[in-house]
């Protein structure tokens, strides 16, 4: 946990982010059977807490205690669960491996609430539904595509450098998508792009019933 440094102070010497810390590390030393954990790094900062996700992890295979673990951080959710329940207004919209939940969402609100996904209209069998499709699986080429081929013609909106990846936002019929390609594809807003949707990338979803969330 890092705390090394701070076991002569008293506790009305830590900070937040410490205190939680110290929280954490007394629930694990005990080695239990069942641990509840209810956004336990949130006032942690960025790199402690991205360690101790694999941290927790590796606890939990360590030891393997049962661990129900509630985050509205996705990536928390990602790196420590075997399974993920999604939970809208106290009702389960969907249980399914990490995997699952972010490259098969059910539902618009799952697709949405897991975020990476963009949430587009489409046709089924003659009728008007959502699909989601992530935003690492629409590809984006920078120049028209050969007679006959499908991708959509589309116009870059906004364009971010995030080291590893730029992600755009491309207006294409009228919708606005999200891309992520690789460092080396640089296009500048307002050029044109063209917009490809992999069928077997598409996933039908269910909408959000009328009320909203």
């Amino acid at each position: 946990m890092q705390l090394e440094t701070l076991l002569k102070r008293y506790p009305g010497e830590l900070s937040g982010g410490q205190q939680q810390g110290v929280a954490l590390a007394r629930a694990l030393v005990v080695e239990p059977q069942t641990l509840l954990l209810d956004e336990p790094l949130s006032n942690l900062d960025t790199n402690l807490r991205e360690e101790m996700r694999f941290e927790i992890r590796r606890l939990h295979d360590e030891f393997r205690y049962t661990t129900v673990y509630v985050t509205h951080d996705q990536g928390e959710a990602m790196a420590t669960a075997d399974l993920i329940v999604v939970l809208r207004a106290g009702r389960v919209e969907q249980i399914g491996t990490p995997e699952e939940i972010y490259g098969r969402p059910r539902s618009e609100f799952v697709a949405r609430f897991v975020g990476g996904a963009n949430v587009l209209p489409g046709r089924f069998a003659g009728l008007d539904v959502p699909f989601s499709i992530r935003l690492e699986d629409v590809a984006l080429l920078c120049a028209a595509p050969p007679n006959g081929a499908a991708p959509i013609e589309g116009t870059v909106v906004r364009r971010v450098f995030l080291g590893s990846a730029r992600d755009y936002v491309v207006e294409a019929g009228g919708e606005l998508v999200r891309v992520t390609t690789p460092p080396q594809i640089d296009v500048q807003p307002g050029e044109r792009v063209w917009l490809g949707f992999p069928p077997e990338r598409c996933h039908r979803l269910e909408p959000v019933p009328s009320g909203g969330e």
